[in-house]
């Protein structure tokens, strides 16, 4: 008998909606940060960036802002303040965290996004734009909740 599931759907972790709550270790574009996913009053996950390793610019000596955010009003955001999804939903068909964009403060885009939970525990973000994708792994630090 042939079985074919995907090894990220055997996570029991994609059974829980609020297991994606947490803290969040994340290695992208050669910048490590810290991220915490919380829940909203509305019921959906917010994703923000809490700690940048590089977070002083070396030039003027203050905290690293968003520079390259496509929305001018939010280029002056500290780095350990930047959001990177707000109002992402768990999809309970699909067994995956999958509506709303996530946004790339290393590269300042906006892509669609999926996660989902690995069988080793982390989570996959899969972003994709224009047809381009891209699959960062993101590693849980712990489960307390902040907001």
């Amino acid at each position: 008998m042939l079985t074919c599931i995907s090894v990220s759907a055997q996570n029991s972790k994609n059974d829980n909606p609020d297991a994606i709550l947490g803290t969040y270790s994340v290695n992208h574009g050669g910048q490590q940060s810290k991220v915490h996913v919380y829940k909203d009053k509305n019921g959906t996950y917010i994703a923000q960036c809490i700690w940048l390793k590089d977070s002083i610019n070396r030039k003027t000596g203050k905290l690293v802002v968003d520079e390259k955010n496509p929305n001018k009003d939010l280029r002056n955001t500290p780095c350990n303040q930047i959001i990177i999804f707000r109002g992402r939903k768990y999809n309970a068909k699909k067994r995956r965290w999958d509506s709303g964009k996530v946004y790339d403060p290393t590269r300042g885009i906006v892509a669609n996004c999926t996660c989902e939970f690995q069988e080793d525990g982390r989570l996959k973000m899969r972003g994709t734009l224009m047809g381009i994708g891209e699959t960062i792994l993101w590693t849980p630090l712990s489960k307390t909740k902040r907001k």
